[in-house]
């Protein structure tokens, strides 16, 4: 079964150009909250778990 892709949502949110760690984290967690089409990336995750940032 493939994902659901919020369009409207992504259409709305996009990533900012050359983003920081902190803007990847904001913008990976508010993607979570209102998209399923993917998980977080494996990198990511571990920074966030690092961090105490639950997802």
């Amino acid at each position: 079964m493939k994902a659901k892709l919020n369009k409207e949502w992504h259409e709305k949110h996009k990533m900012p150009e050359n983003p920081t760690i902190d803007q990847r984290i904001e913008w990976h967690l508010d993607h979570v909250k209102n998209c399923s089409c993917r998980k977080i990336p494996g990198k990511l995750s571990e920074e966030m778990r690092k961090r105490g940032i639950k997802f």
